[in-house]
């Protein structure tokens, strides 16, 4: 008989996920007789593996589950910070560590059981909390009037139509320049307002919107002026009025860990010893030799915490967060957060929520953010209260193998209770979930299952056949079910809602198609499950989260919240599933389902919300 013992089971931890400072945790054990136990205690390591605290775990008169002991005990931790843990038991047989193996136990060897502790005062913004996010391409999504050109850094190029593809192929250095624009711009965005209300949108996500050389604009030339093709400040600033008038806010994108070689500041460093920007960077051989971010030159680093780019950036007066934020911005994602030093990362976030208590930070991080380990340090996202919270690709991956059928369920399962389990459930409420994003291929290519052509002009000029497009819209509608079904925002990367083609960076940055908008099916489709997500945001937000069945290309979970519980289930089989209907169910969503008085059959890609 196996030694009992799940993390992720109120019955023998409570409460579920994260502690805060001080807070009470209950823990329960359960071990077979036969091992005639005399002693149970729970051992607490700190991140970096050094001993941190016992508790001891008492032995219950009764037990619950038949032919086993149950040991009980509650522990606080008054300092934040991520911990692991194990436990020691001592039988008259021996003594031996008990470890993590799965969701089970082993005697012999595992891991350790993961748990943060936060600070009491960390909090993230209750606006943003299970909202819909639209992820806009500034260049790329629509555009108001003609292109003013005035002062924009060259060479550049403008495409005669929105038709043409972006370019790819690179010039006669061998180097892709990324100088090509398609003019869409601020303007274009505001005009746009009433289209992204009507699917429910209440943030924008802008890629950075910064004076810069390229059209992705990472390479920062001036961070205190909007690029001349997008506009003007009055511009930027017009668009937060509206979008704020339409309960819509607007989340910047701040790159902060390196800028453009075209830069008013690098251009000054190289030119000037004594420049003030001087400091900014780490010249190896000044002036031809610097650090760059991935080795890319176009792209110097520079050093976050000199006190100049503090400043500039985080505490002066009129600081680049403090301007952007008065002008009507509602929030920062971080590129690249974890190149950030924690450190700046605090100071910005304190800067920020003293502007606007209530602005959103999120950091761009690909991977379980709660135990992440950058340059050999381990990060503090969120024991050290630093973010908001983060993009979300754990769960795109768990998404994507359970429609594809990489995964039978089981997976997705997992991972969605790892997140909640290891996030704080303030973070997991405001967690950017998207299917595709500016550094990913579009999500209705990943569904197709099309082996990528091998050259860049192959993948291009590809378009997916009839037969291939159909199979993937209807994964789509499973995918963005999911999505849209899981705590966080859930985030809409421009494009997606009429299901626009392409692989990767550049193809996944096409020109929106607004004439295909007109007639999408899939944009209903979108509406429709934002006016689901607008129905539960209780449950998303405040309930807890329980698995009732993975496996089998099927899953079933549900949310418990104010003595009610929401079901939602998916068939991504190739079989019917039958689910069992209480009379007095209420039906919030379905696609590809029957329903009947007592009972609802969901066919392949069938998905089924009810109350």
């Amino acid at each position: 008989m196996r030694i009992l013992y799940n993390s992720k089971l109120l019955c023998y931890k409570r409460p579920f996920g994260v502690l805060r400072q001080n807070e009470n945790c209950e823990i329960t054990i359960y071990i077979p007789q036969d091992c005639k136990t005399r002693f149970v205690k729970l051992e607490l390591f700190s991140e970096n593996g050094g001993f941190y605290a016992a508790f001891s775990l008492n032995k219950a008169e009764n037990s619950d589950k038949k032919d086993y002991e149950t040991y009980s005990g509650s522990f606080s931790l008054s300092e934040a910070g991520l911990f692991f843990y194990r436990f020691y038991i001592i039988t008259e047989q021996g003594e031996f560590p008990l470890y993590k193996q799965g969701e089970d136990t082993n005697m012999s060897s595992g891991d350790y059981w993961q748990i943060s502790c936060i600070p009491n005062d960390f909090h993230t913004p209750k606006e943003f909390r299970g909202k819909i996010m639209y992820q806009i391409f500034p260049d790329r999504f629509n555009r108001v009037g003609s292109p003013k050109i005035k002062g924009k850094i060259e060479p550049y190029y403008i495409h005669k139509t929105t038709k043409e593809l972006p370019n790819f192929l690179p010039d006669s250095n061998g180097e892709v320049l990324n100088c090509d624009f398609f003019g869409g711009n601020l303007k274009g965005i505001e005009k746009k307002l009433d289209y992204l209300e009507s699917l429910g949108v209440s943030v924008i996500y802008l890629n950075p919107i910064f004076k810069a050389y390229s059209n992705h604009r990472y390479d920062t030339a001036d961070y205190k002026k909007i690029d001349e093709l997008l506009g003007s400040e009055r511009d930027f600033r017009n668009l937060c009025k509206a979008a704020h008038k339409c309960g819509i806010k607007i989340v910047l994108d701040g790159v902060f860990s390196h800028t453009g070689s075209k830069s008013v500041y690098f251009e000054s460093a190289i030119k000037d010893q004594n420049s003030p920007y001087r400091a900014w960077y780490d010249f190896k051989d000044y002036p031809n030799d610097y650090t760059a971010w991935w080795g890319i030159k176009t792209l110097p680093c520079v050093n976050e915490m000199n006190e100049s780019f503090i400043e500039y950036i985080i505490s002066g007066e009129d600081s680049v967060v403090e301007h952007w934020l008065k002008l009507g911005a509602d929030g920062f994602r971080l590129d690249v957060a974890d190149e950030l030093p924690d450190e700046f990362i605090l100071k910005l976030r304190q800067k920020m929520k003293s502007v606007n208590p209530n602005a959103l930070l999120i950091g761009e991080v690909w991977e379980d953010a709660s135990n992440k380990i950058s340059y050999g340090k381990r990060r503090e996202y969120f024991t050290g209260g630093e973010l908001d919270s983060v993009m979300n690709y754990p769960y795109r991956n768990a998404i994507i193998d359970f429609v594809t059928k990489k995964d039978d369920g089981e997976g997705f399962r997992q991972t969605v209770l790892t997140i909640n389990e290891n996030y704080p459930k303030e973070v997991v409420a405001c967690l950017m979930n998207s299917l595709s994003t500016h550094d990913t291929p579009r999500i209705i290519t990943v569904l197709s299952g099309v082996v990528p052509p091998n050259t860049k002009t192959e993948r291009a000029e590809f378009k997916l056949s009839k037969s291939q497009r159909d199979a993937a819209e209807t994964r789509l509608k499973t995918a963005a079910f999911l999505q849209f079904s899981l705590a966080g925002i859930a985030s809409v990367y421009y494009g997606d809602e009429i299901a626009l083609e392409g692989f990767e960076d550049p193809f996944c940055r096409g020109y929106f198609d607004w004439e295909k908008a007109k007639t999408s099916e899939m944009k209903d489709y979108y509406k429709a499950l934002a006016a689901m997500r607008k129905r539960i945001e209780d449950y998303l937000n405040l309930g807890d989260i329980e698995f009732l069945e993975s496996g089998d290309s099927f899953i079933k979970f549900c949310y418990h919240h104010n003595q009610k519980t929401l079901y939602v289930s998916a068939n991504c089989s190739e079989t019917e599933r039958e689910l069992t209907l209480n009379k007095t169910a209420d039906i919030i969503f379905s696609q590809n389902a029957e329903i009947e008085e007592d009972k609802i059959i969901l066919k392949p890609q069938g998905v089924v919300m009810f109350e």
